[in-house]
């Protein structure tokens, strides 16, 4: 009798998993729900795409909520789509949300950008929704050399188009970024950009710069100006200090040039004396050799004393005379 009540449980567990198993492979339910939405698919075509490794409930979902919307799907491209590595889900999400917003946008466009990694279903989105970006503070100097810190918000949306291969929100903020420095930089004076914020918009939208990005500037509002540091005056200060460290060093460059002039000059002017007092030197031994040869007389020698003699006293007279102070004691 035990026996026989184990042999049930076994047989009655073996049962269960078969039919799950049944079930797995053979998604009747899932089969069922398409059936009643009205999208015809074969029970065999759902237990092949399990074989193919293939979700099929994600197949269904999908082309269930695409028959509800009116599109005509193909399951063997949802099926491709799905090995391909794209996201099934949101390629039907995108292309409902396209033809409820009458934007152009059929299954290969939405596949292809997909694949190429945007979220498709949010950049169909933001073609109904435009999104505000706002740029980091940007840094301008007006022509009068006053700092300007302008801070603006871009309002963009997808361009479906150029999401292959189009440039991203990083491309926009550089170029609008660029405008804004340009626009600053071509202002006469800082005080007329501050009251002419929209010159800085205006500016920027003539150039274009949505070409060859992923969106579409719809508008660039200027959020926030604040004047910075006088950049002229800094430029023009720092100018300054160069010319008078350049003249600084010119001059001391002359008195270089002057003071190694006089050392020279000192040192010729030595070298003469010294040749001088030498030459000096050798007169009275010039004499005497003259007086041992009898080329000189004893009166011959008086006279150039006399003459020497002469000259010491006219020198002496020559020169001026330095009066000297003096006091005298009062009598007491």
């Amino acid at each position: 009798m035990e026996n026989f009540d184990v042999t049930i449980l076994v047989i009655i567990g073996v049962s269960i998993i078969a039919l799950w198993l049944i079930l797995y492979f053979i998604p009747v339910g899932l089969w069922f729900s398409a059936q009643v939405s009205g999208v015809r698919m074969g029970l065999l075509q759902l237990v092949l795409m399990r074989w193919r490794k293939v979700p099929p409930t994600v197949i269904v979902s999908s082309m269930i909520e695409s028959t509800k919307a009116g599109l005509s799907l193909n399951s063997n491209e949802l099926e491709a789509h799905f090995l391909a590595g794209g996201h099934v889900p949101n390629v039907t999400h995108a292309l409902v949300s396209a033809q409820k917003a009458n934007i152009n946008l059929d299954f290969k466009m939405a596949t292809a950008i997909d694949l190429a990694g945007r979220d498709v279903f949010q950049a169909v989105q933001m073609s109904v929704n435009p999104k505000v970006i706002t740029t980091p503070p940007v840094t301008a100097v007006a022509k009068d050399g006053i700092q300007l810190v302008a801070t603006a918000r871009v309002t963009v949306r997808a361009n479906i188009k150029q999401l292959v291969g189009g440039a991203g929100e990083e491309t926009i903020l550089a170029r609008v970024g660029e405008g804004i420095v340009s626009s600053i930089g071509s202002a006469d004076s800082h005080k007329s950009v501050l009251e002419n914020p929209d010159f800085i918009s205006r500016v920027v939208l003539q150039k274009g710069l949505d070409a060859g990005t992923a969106f579409e500037i719809l508008s660039i509002d200027i959020a926030d100006i604040d004047v910075g540091r006088n950049i002229g005056a800094v430029l023009q200060m720092d100018q300054a200090n160069a010319d008078k460290n350049i003249a600084q060093a010119k001059a001391e460059e002359k008195r270089a040039m002057a003071v190694a002039l006089e050392q020279e000059m000192i040192a010729k002017a030595q070298e003469a004396r010294a040749k001088v007092i030498e030459a000096e030197a050798q007169i009275p031994m010039a004499i005497a050799e003259a007086f041992r040869e009898g080329n000189l007389g004893i009166m011959d020698y008086y006279k150039l004393k006399n003459i020497q003699a002469d000259t010491t006293m006219r020198e002496t007279i020559g020169k001026p005379k330095i009066k000297q102070a003096t006091t005298e004691e009062p009598h007491k």
